[in-house]
């Protein structure tokens, strides 16, 4: 029987990585897997108490397609708070985690055949839905002399037309940021050519620079921008598969069709327990977690002669620290599988973000405590330092 076409895009290697050293685990061996993007503390109390007495007592029928209307209003004011920006709920759409974002926003604005553009590296699943899509992915390739961000100067050497951007900041796998001035050049140039600007905001909140000022497309709905957030990095809710959208008005009756037909509407369980994440209790626990991440990022930016790695992007936010290791004399996917084996602890090639220079390049996670990050890095260099002998 035929298998579509656009079935066949590349599996997620941290998946497989994962499913390796889970298998270790099971078998026994002290595994250290710092390879996930996924916070080790897991939602807050506020918000498990929460869904125990909706669990009880709640009402979990159906909501709206576009996300009960309580939560819709908690995450408008979240902009205003966190932004100072007035988000209209009408304009938020609550969705299956930031991925089930992605492809209503994706269906909503691009055609088959329409021009996508992207970092590289990236986050790999971008690529993969849109050419799942029938889309045609432009990779700009951005490198340290652009702090692995793009620019304008990236799209205005591009040939062609372009019918979509997207960006990150803080971006997977690099952790690097788009400031304020420059996500304003990108917003503008993409409304001056009728290019669609997809912001992915996932990793907002986890950030290490006090002075930062985290700017968010939302912005420039009026430009024709789309914001795509979720609850699983700041508030560590990844299970709860809850994420939002925030959409110019051109697209929110799309959207709106879309989720519908897709999915009915979002997990009720998460929606109406995710509203306690905007509570003092939810907010206070998202910062101590953040707290936890900046101590271990610290250690880890402290040991990097000990590590060795090269070009490593600054890790201005998320929880991810990647490095070139071809040093090694090692390809990533090759350095990666023998420390898994010889070491126990489980990285990700860069080759999951960056078909081209990803061979070079490792991601590690420090989404885990201090303590496991701590023990990592001495596997992690006892075992490069047999690499020589």
């Amino acid at each position: 029987m035929k298998v579509a076409s656009r079935a066949h895009v590349p599996p997620f290697a941290v998946m497989e990585i994962l499913a390796a050293a889970n298998a270790r685990r099971a078998a026994g061996e002290h595994v250290l897997n710092l390879c996930a993007g996924e916070p080790s503390t897991g939602a807050s109390e506020v918000v498990r108490q929460r869904a125990v007495e909706l669990l009880t007592s709640g009402d979990l029928g159906y909501t709206e397609a576009l996300g009960a209307p309580g939560l819709r209003a908690a995450i408008a004011t979240h902009y205003r708070t966190w932004y100072d920006v007035d988000v209209d709920p009408a304009r938020i759409a609550v969705t299956t985690g930031s991925s089930g974002g992605f492809l209503l926003a994706f269906l909503a604005a691009f055609d088959v055949g329409d021009r996508v553009a992207l970092a590289r590296p990236g986050y790999p699943a971008y690529t993969n839905i849109l050419r799942a899509l029938g889309c045609e992915v432009v990779e700009l390739p951005c490198g340290p002399e652009s702090r692995f961000q793009p620019t304008v100067a990236h799209l205005e050497a591009l040939d062609g037309p372009l019918d979509g951007l997207v960006v990150a900041s803080p971006a997977n796998p690099t952790g690097t940021m788009v400031d304020a001035a420059s996500l304003a050049e990108l917003a503008a140039w993409c409304a001056e050519h009728g290019v669609r600007l997809v912001s992915d905001e996932i990793y907002h909140g986890i950030t290490y620079d006090e002075g930062a000022v985290v700017a968010t497309a939302a912005q420039y709905l009026d430009g024709g921008a789309v914001v795509v957030n979720s609850f699983s990095k700041y508030w560590a809710m990844t299970g709860w598969r809850l994420g939002w959208l925030v959409l110019p008005d051109d697209l929110v009756a799309p959207v709106d069709a879309l989720a519908g037909n897709v999915a009915l509407c979002p997990p009720a369980l998460a929606q109406h327990a995710g509203v306690a994440a905007f509570s003092p209790e939810g907010y206070a626990a998202a910062r101590a977690n953040v707290e936890r991440y900046a101590a271990s990022r610290a250690l880890l930016l402290e040991r990097l002669p000990e590590l060795g790695w090269t070009h490593v992007a600054p890790a201005d936010g998320a929880f991810y620290l990647y490095g070139d290791v071809s040093s090694s004399g090692l390809d990533s996917v090759t350095w990666c599988a023998r420390l898994l084996d010889e070491a126990g602890v489980a990285l990700t090639p860069g080759t999951d973000f960056d078909p081209v220079d990803g061979h070079r390049f490792v991601r590690l996670s420090f989404a885990s405590s201090p303590e496991v990050v701590r023990e990592a890095v001495d596997r992690v260099v006892r075992w490069q330092a047999t690499l020589g002998a």
